[in-house]
């Protein structure tokens, strides 16, 4: 199982940009999907969670704050892909992002986060001011 990422790029500072990942090897229906994201030098951290359903979305805690108004996951399970869609970047938004699979997952409110059992190798997204 190799989720695969695409969409990242360079873009300035407001604009957008929307970051696909393909999963295949797997029931995709039965996988919760999710990206995370880690700038150079920090930890990584989940940004947004997907039901296996798709009837309900999260954040990660540590970034709510900053993307809840501006980032958008939705998936696809006909197409078995899952995106981002990212509205407003700003250069605090520049990150590899990562797309993860994680079978009949849930979201973890005491952390905050989810527990993937696969990633992707991750797409770089480059915010200028």
């Amino acid at each position: 199982v190799q989720p695969v990422e695409s969409g990242g790029g360079s873009v300035q500072a407001g604009g957008s940009l929307r970051l696909s990942c393909t999963a295949s090897g797997l029931t995709f229906d039965d996988y919760a999907m999710g990206w995370f994201r880690q700038a150079p030098g920090q930890e990584r951290e989940g940004v947004s969670f997907i039901t296996w359903s798709g009837d309900t979305t999260y954040y990660g805690d540590s970034v709510k704050d900053s993307v809840k108004d501006r980032f958008f996951i939705s998936r696809d399970n006909a197409k078995n892909t899952v995106y981002l869609q990212m509205n407003s970047l700003k250069p605090e938004d520049t990150a590899m992002y990562f797309c993860t699979a994680d079978h009949f997952g849930v979201y973890d409110y005491c952390s905050g986060s989810w527990s993937p059992d696969y990633w992707g190798q991750g797409t770089q997204v480059t915010v200028s001011s």
